[in-house]
């Protein structure tokens, strides 16, 4: 699927879910500033083409604060503050919350990478923060044809050598 095509398909996918205008660009500004990177083009497209927020199997946060909160948190600023004012996970630079999956569960997107590089927050799972084999067209695209189910994000996630729930997934 080319960019546009995904683009077209998640404003489809989501087009019941009563969602937020999409972003200005004087948003996509602020949180950049804010946050000090700037989105991945893809992500910035979907704030400013579909929604400001919501889109996604479960709902993206937001870039600003609109009325319509997806996490915890009123925006993306906010909730990448929080993560970033933690102690445990600490973010790596660049790595910003980007979807409360419930649980305690949430996906990350790099912003330091140009295609979106996704991590996982898992605290049920080993190695807590971690990256995936996902950049953010694969996860969406994942999302959309279905292998992206609500839950755990085990398969795709990158475990480290010493990862004891890898090694007994593994039947080690």
């Amino acid at each position: 699927m080319t960019e546009d095509e995904l683009i077209e398909a998640v404003r489809v996918a989501v087009s019941d879910r009563g969602l937020p205008p999409p972003a200005s660009p004087a948003d996509v500004a602020r949180a950049e500033a804010a946050i000090g990177h700037t989105l991945p083009h893809l992500l910035r497209r979907l704030y400013l083409e579909v929604a400001d927020g919501g889109f996604g199997i479960w709902q993206c946060v937001s870039l600003t604060d609109n009325g319509e909160w997806y996490s915890d948190e009123q925006d993306i600023i906010e909730v990448h503050r929080s993560w970033a004012s933690s102690i445990d996970p600490v973010l790596p630079p660049g790595v910003v919350p980007l979807m409360d999956r419930g649980c305690a569960m949430w996906t990350l997107v790099d912003f330091g990478t140009p295609e979106g590089h996704i991590w996982d927050w898992d605290p049920n799972d080993c190695c807590v923060l971690v990256p995936t084999t996902l950049s953010l067209a694969q996860w969406l695209t994942g999302w959309l044809e279905g292998w992206i189910q609500p839950g755990p994000y085990s398969q795709f996630r990158i475990h480290e050598e010493n990862c004891p729930s890898r090694h007994a997934r593994a039947g080690h």
